[in-house]
């Protein structure tokens, strides 16, 4: 195997980091945009703007899993089958959190519940990314994937 099929191979296990630090990081701008506290429509509309943002990114980076990544570690891996079905339906409950937050969002709801709902998701987020990476990143420095990263791990 020549180096640059190394460092290709390799290269999903690093844009799954790659990726989960800039969600890490997405939510981080939401919640600070969100205590930043400025009243007035610039600051709703701001908030908006992040929220959305937010939810659209992890959203797509959880369909880019579920339908293009997650395939190709079961064909690779069968064994890790059971781990792919229990991150899945984390998914799940994470597109859960993302609806209801989408919806507080939309009526205008007060900054603490907005708040609640970004610190559920965060909770959930983050021990899902870690599951994810402590069971997958070795597979991923091996697995062979002819798909672009957003195609495989959503646009962000």
């Amino acid at each position: 195997m020549t180096e640059r099929e190394t460092t290709r191979l390799i290269a999903w296990s690093q844009e799954l980091r790659r990726v989960h630090s800039r969600l890490r990081e997405a939510l981080s701008v939401t919640r600070a945009s969100l205590a930043d506290g400025t009243p007035g429509e610039a600051a709703t509309r701001e908030l908006l703007l992040y929220c959305h943002g937010f939810c659209t990114a992890l959203d797509g980076h959880h369909q880019g899993e579920d339908h293009t990544l997650f395939p190709a570690v079961a064909a690779a891996h069968p064994e890790l089958r059971p781990v792919l079905r229990s991150l899945e339906q984390d998914h799940s409950m994470i597109a859960h959190l993302l609806g209801s937050l989408r919806d507080a969002v939309d009526r205008a709801a007060p900054p603490e519940e907005l708040d609640h709902h970004l610190e559920g998701i965060a909770a959930i987020m983050e021990n899902h990314f870690r599951y994810e990476e402590r069971q997958l990143l070795t597979v991923l420095e091996t697995l062979e994937l002819a798909a672009a990263p957003g195609e495989v791990l959503g646009p962000i």
